[in-house]
């Protein structure tokens, strides 16, 4: 079954969370999987298992309690959201080697920029250097997943220092812009696409590409 990918362009986060928790409540056995490329005005997200002593001087930016595992990270405009709304009973995937192959998929992307990532074991993400450049975070709802992957393009990072970066103090963070590469979150989302849907065993080919905004996740959320 072809998926469809949808750039979303910048999205409020509790419009697109609203959404895809809806997406998968109401999805069946015909309903292709989805890959959602967005971005977000800054906030904060405390997964199902974050500490609020992780959240050290947030300012004026709001700290949003969501579902998908993980702790505490920060979004904001010109970082890479790609949300994943896969059924994972059908792909032959577990969330294990799900969250594997969403890893090697920034990895090899990043490879392919000449740039050395790596993952770390017990610490979901992928590192360049010991500094973060993408994060993970999922919720698995009756063998269907949402949520997804965070990778930094080229953002203000200023706001990590307000966190407890996925509960590690003192974890730093980095971005494509920081290691040399001058890359746009679209640019980079064509750059990750191919790799991705290949990790995933997605078809390459035929998929259908959808350009929008949040009147598509507005429609998804009320539903």
């Amino acid at each position: 079954m072809n998926p469809v990918v949808r750039h979303l362009g910048l999205c409020e986060y509790p419009v697109t969370y609203a959404a895809m928790s809806a997406f998968t409540r109401q999805r069946h056995v015909l309903t292709p999987d989805e890959i959602w490329y967005v971005q977000h005005p800054p906030v904060y997200t405390l997964g199902m298992s974050g500490k609020r002593e992780h959240i050290l001087d947030p300012g004026a930016i709001p700290v949003i309690q969501t579902d998908r595992g993980g702790q505490v990270t920060y979004h904001g405009p010109g970082q890479l959201l790609a949300y994943l709304l896969l059924d994972l009973q059908r792909l032959g995937l577990g969330v294990r080697e799900l969250v594997t192959r969403m890893e090697q998929s920034v990895v090899n992307m990043l490879g392919q920029l000449h740039i050395e990532a790596a993952r770390k074991k017990g610490a979901p993400g992928v590192y360049v250097a010991e500094r973060k450049i993408a994060a993970l975070g999922l919720r698995v709802r009756k063998s269907c997943c949402y949520h997804g992957l965070a990778l930094n393009v080229a953002m203000d990072l200023g706001p990590f220092s307000g966190i407890n970066p996925c509960g590690y103090p003192g974890l730093g963070v980095t971005q494509l812009r920081d290691l040399g590469i001058a890359m746009d979150v679209e640019g980079a989302a064509a750059c990750l696409q191919p790799i991705l849907l290949e990790q995933l065993g997605l078809p390459g080919s035929e998929i259908r590409v959808e350009r929008g905004s949040q009147v598509y996740l507005q429609s998804q959320a009320a539903a």
